[in-house]
């Protein structure tokens, strides 16, 4: 009986969260100084290096560069890679914890493909800055995905 009045709960709440008028749309100036700005905060951002290595196993090693701030929960650069920009198939070479800071950070993620998949010469890699967020919603309260930044690079694999 307890969990038949869940639903009808939780919606009368949104209406009146809905309902409710909001208090940072009153505290804020409409239209605020930019001289005023005493600190900016650096956008999130990920870079692909513009060469990949490939070895005979067919072990493939990418890299690049990270910044994100503002992070609630754990934060994974992830990468993967086409044999060319337009296809539909990418294989994921691994991903890395980040670390949102603010600060600029390397990444580097390997992984290993079939060998002949992939060979030496051009490729289209791809990262993303990913992080799992818990909102605390009811009932399950599992994390969701936020992705805070994203970089899609034609590369050149040369042999490790």
């Amino acid at each position: 009986m307890f969990l038949r009045k869940i639903p009808g709960v939780a919606a009368g709440a949104a209406l009146l969260m809905l309902a409710a008028p909001s208090a940072t749309a009153v505290d804020e100036p409409a239209d605020p100084d930019p001289a005023d700005a005493t600190t900016t905060v650096a956008a999130d951002v990920v870079t692909v290096d513009e060469t990949g290595r490939i070895a005979a196993d067919g072990t493939i090693t990418l890299s690049g560069t990270y910044r994100c701030s503002d992070s609630s929960g754990p934060v994974l650069v992830s990468s993967s890679l086409a044999a060319r920009a337009s296809s539909h198939v990418r294989y994921g070479i691994g991903g890395t914890r980040a670390v949102c800071d603010g600060a600029e950070h390397t990444w580097t993620s390997t992984g290993r493909t079939r060998p002949g998949r992939f060979e030496p010469g051009p490729a289209h890699a791809e990262a993303t800055v990913m992080e799992l967020r818990s909102d605390g919603s009811l009932p399950l309260n599992l994390p969701r995905p936020h992705v805070h930044a994203t970089q899609e690079q034609a590369i050149t694999l040369v042999e490790a």
